[in-house]
């Protein structure tokens, strides 16, 4: 077996279409030597066909970031398949309509509280539900949005991954003692079924593919992936609570959108 993450066993989140980052990070997971689990929740048929679609059909176990119970016995379930775990994935974001597309204003609590307990919560959860399957060398990663700016109709789920963003670094210090790194890959905007899900999305897509120094690809997840791959291999063994853009550049450019 060879590639970047030969021998490695993975659990991804987040697979939803082929069109996810998620499924771009399980594909060329696969295809760099890793043995892929994932997890999918609610239309798990869906899931189920969707990994089929992988270079190598990859067991589904379902889980709800907030059910407790689900989270208690992932440990067990990622063991009928794999004897430990190398890496995880968190692609995992949510948020009522009501905290979207410029209500920040008025969304109620109840419907910040989901998107927080979903996009940002789950981070914690996620990585401590799988910890008894890690060991030393092992890696946590998340996918965020630049969250050091208030972008235009992103509201509360902007809110929320400033939250992830702020959870990483206190992720990689709790684990650390571990010898497991937590970091997250800050993505541009891409044409996923979450970013259909935005009102006013086309704000970001305009933006980065006029301005972004390298040029902005909208339906190209595999920059993305490969650097989650990068962060989940053995080359960045003294990185933790990082945040790597995967942007084209944009975010380094002193101009607000």
């Amino acid at each position: 077996m060879s590639g970047l993450l030969a021998g490695k066993r993975l659990l991804v989140t987040g697979v939803i279409t082929d069109q996810s980052i998620a499924f771009s990070v399980a594909k060329l997971a696969q295809e760099n030597g890793a043995t892929v689990v994932l997890t999918g929740f609610g239309r798990m048929s869906l899931v189920e066909r969707i990994a089929k679609r992988l270079p190598e059909p990859a067991p589904v176990i379902e889980l709800d970031v907030t059910n407790t119970e689900q989270l208690a016995s992932l440990a067990d379930r990622v063991r009928e398949h794999v004897d430990g775990l190398d890496g995880v994935v968190h692609s995992i974001g949510f948020a009522p309509q009501s905290c979207l597309g410029g209500g920040f204003l008025d969304a109620p609590w109840e419907d910040v509280a989901t998107a927080v307990h979903v996009s940002t919560y789950s981070y914690k959860s996620l990585a401590v539900a799988a910890l008894p399957l890690m060991s030393p060398g092992g890696a946590v990663v998340g996918l965020t949005f630049d969250a050091t700016k208030a972008w235009p109709v992103y509201d509360w789920m902007g809110v929320a991954k400033a939250g992830l963003e702020s959870a990483s670094r206190y992720l990689a210090l709790h684990l650390g003692q571990k010898g497991i790194r937590s970091n997250l890959v800050s993505a541009g905007p891409l044409r996923t079924m979450a970013a259909k899900s935005i009102p006013g999305f086309q704000q970001f897509e305009d933006a980065w593919t006029e301005r972004s120094p390298l040029g902005w690809s909208l339906t190209d997840q595999e920059p993305a992936a490969r650097a989650c791959l990068a962060l989940l291999s053995d080359w960045f063994p003294a990185t933790t609570g990082e945040i790597v853009h995967v942007d084209g550049g944009y975010h380094a450019l002193g101009a607000a959108m």
